[in-house]
C-alpha cells in the first residue's frame, strides 16, 4: 500500500500536496477577479447566474461556469456591487417561483435562505418565474450571448439568482418612448 502511494506521488507530484490557507483564499477569490474581468465585456442581453450546487452544467458554447467555493449570498452581493459600480449595465433580477413554496421539512435551510436573500436583494425588484421557464430563457440567450454562471456551495433547491444585464444609461421607460416615437413616425 505504501509503495503504491509513493509510486503515485512520483507520477503525480501534486497529489499529496496539502492545500494551504493562502491557496484556499486564492481559489475562493479568483471568481471575483473573473467577474471583474468579464463585466466590462458583458452588456445588455448577457446574463450572470449565481446558482446553487446542483445547477446543471449546460452544453451551449455561450456558457462559462465558475466554481466559487463560496456562499451564495456573498457571491450575489459581490456581483451586484460590481454591477452597481459599472458604467454600462444594470441588473434585472429573476428568481424561481418555486422558492416561496419550499418547506423547511423538505428543504432544510429554505427559511433561513429566504430571509437572507430577501435582505441581500431588498433594493431590487425581483421577477419570479417558474424554474423551467428561466432555464429556457437562459438557454435561448446562451445561443447568441455569453452567460456567466457562478456556482456556490448552497444546497437549497430553487435558490438561484438569475441576473439579466440591461443597459444602464437607457432606462426601460426611455426605450419604450423611443419605440413609440419610431412606430408613430412610420405610421405617418
Amino acid at each position: 500500500m505504501i509503495r503504491s502511494v509513493l509510486f503515485l506521488s512520483l507520477l503525480f507530484p501534486g497529489l499529496l500536496t496539502p492545500i494551504l490557507p493562502a491557496q484556499q483564499t486564492h481559489h475562493t477569490t479568483a471568481w471575483k477577479q473573473t467577474v471583474s474581468e468579464r463585466l466590462p465585456l458583458l452588456g445588455h442581453r448577457n446574463w450572470i447566474l449565481v446558482v446553487d450546487s446542483a445547477y446543471p452544467l449546460q452544453t451551449s458554447s455561450g456558457f462559462e461556469v465558475i466554481e466559487t467555493n463560496a456562499g451564495q449570498i456573498d457571491v450575489t452581493r459581490a456581483v451586484l456591487a460590481q454591477i452597481k459600480d459599472s458604467i454600462h449595465v444594470r441588473p434585472t433580477i429573476f428568481m424561481d417561483a418555486e422558492l416561496p413554496f419550499l418547506t423547511e421539512e423538505d428543504s432544510p435551510g429554505a427559511n433561513s435562505y429566504r430571509q437572507q436573500i430577501s435582505a441581500a436583494l431588498h433594493d431590487y425588484t425581483i421577477q419570479n418565474e417558474l424554474h423551467e421557464k428561466l432555464i429556457q430563457q437562459v438557454s435561448d440567450a446562451g445561443k447568441e450571448f455569453k452567460i456567466l454562471v457562478l456556482k456556490t456551495r448552497l444546497t437549497v433547491p430553487y435558490s438561484s439568482v438569475f441576473i439579466r444585464l440591461d443597459c444602464k444609461y437607457v432606462s426601460a421607460d426611455a426605450e419604450d418612448r423611443l419605440r413609440a416615437r419610431m412606430k408613430s413616425a412610420v405610421q405617418h
